[in-house]
């Protein structure tokens, strides 16, 4: 149990390290095309503790190009800001290893 919250800990920094890198050469691309259309999504999630839902909201404002705007624990829902619309899968690729990690 403590060896598999230890592989979905490394995993997810791993992820979140991939993610900001791609969202930092997105961002400089569409700022210099002008290709923004900024949106504010409302994304379920399937994390229930309160420090697993910080720990994803944090992890979303890290990410270039996206802002959590807002958490409701009891709900479990992010409001998020984006530049370009997306799909949540995008928005919050990483939310399985919290799960995995801390729930």
């Amino acid at each position: 149990m403590f060896i598999t919250r230890i592989f979905y800990g490394i995993a997810y920094f791993i992820v979140l390290i991939w993610e900001i890198i791609k969202a930092t050469i997105d961002v400089a691309i569409r700022t210099v095309n002008g290709k923004v259309d900024p949106v504010v999504v409302e994304i379920p999630t399937v994390l229930e503790r309160p420090i697993s839902q910080t720990i994803l909201a944090n992890s979303i404002t890290l990410t270039p190009g996206t802002l959590s705007i807002d958490l409701d624990s009891e709900k479990q829902v992010l409001r998020v800001a984006t530049i370009t619309p997306r799909s949540n899968e995008d928005v919050i690729p990483f939310e399985q290893y919290i799960k995995g990690m801390l729930e």
